[in-house]
């Protein structure tokens, strides 16, 4: 069994990828090999973070800076304060949007409760084909306490899921930044994964 990813290539047309379904004791097929390192941008929507997942997620990226740039970015979410969730999502969405289109070309990962499930090993899948992709930079965006808007679902490369449960935003941040680790370990081949 196979699940199928789709590449939205910059000039809107869709190339298909595939990542094998996981399959006990399968590895990686970039394993040890040389992957292209694209550079991270994270992007979450939400409130300000507590120090302790502050302290966890700077530990993290420290350590993902041996393989790639990481780039951190926090957005407040319900930047104009208002009480419609419509236009507090609108907002959102924009602001996301105008990060994104900001670099030349970048491969987006939308993380959703309803994406598709995915484990460790196919994580460092993603991460090494989209290194093949010709972008610029992957981004992984974690969307506002009511998901993310319209122009987010369309621009996404892949939608993916952390967990078959719902996480609050810190949780999932945390979640990612680990696993974003755990994949690089697993394309250089380093014994943290097991």
């Amino acid at each position: 069994m196979t699940i199928s990813l789709y590449l939205h290539a910059s000039a809107g047309a869709y190339s298909q990828n595939s990542i094998p379904s996981p399959v006990a004791g399968k590895r990686c097929k970039y394993a040890g090999q040389s992957v292209r390192a694209l550079p991270i941008r994270v992007i979450t929507v939400g409130k300000k973070r507590s120090l302790g997942v502050q302290l966890v997620v700077d530990e993290y990226i420290g350590k993902l800076k041996y393989y790639c740039k990481v780039e951190d970015v926090q957005l407040r979410s319900n930047p104009k304060n208002t009480g419609d969730v419509k236009a507090q999502i609108k907002d959102e969405d924009m602001a996301v949007m105008n990060i994104i289109s900001s670099d030349d070309w970048v491969w987006v990962v939308m993380l959703d409760e309803n994406g598709l499930d995915i484990g460790s090993e196919q994580m460092a899948e993603l991460m090494g084909d989209a290194g093949s992709t010709g972008a610029s930079r992957i981004s992984f965006c974690i969307g506002g306490p009511y998901g993310h808007g319209p122009k987010m679902r369309e621009r996404a490369n892949i939608s993916i899921k952390l967990s078959s449960m719902v996480l609050n935003h810190q949780i999932a941040l945390l979640v990612l930044v680990e696993q974003l680790y755990r994949s690089w370990t697993i394309l250089k081949g380093q014994n943290y994964h097991h």
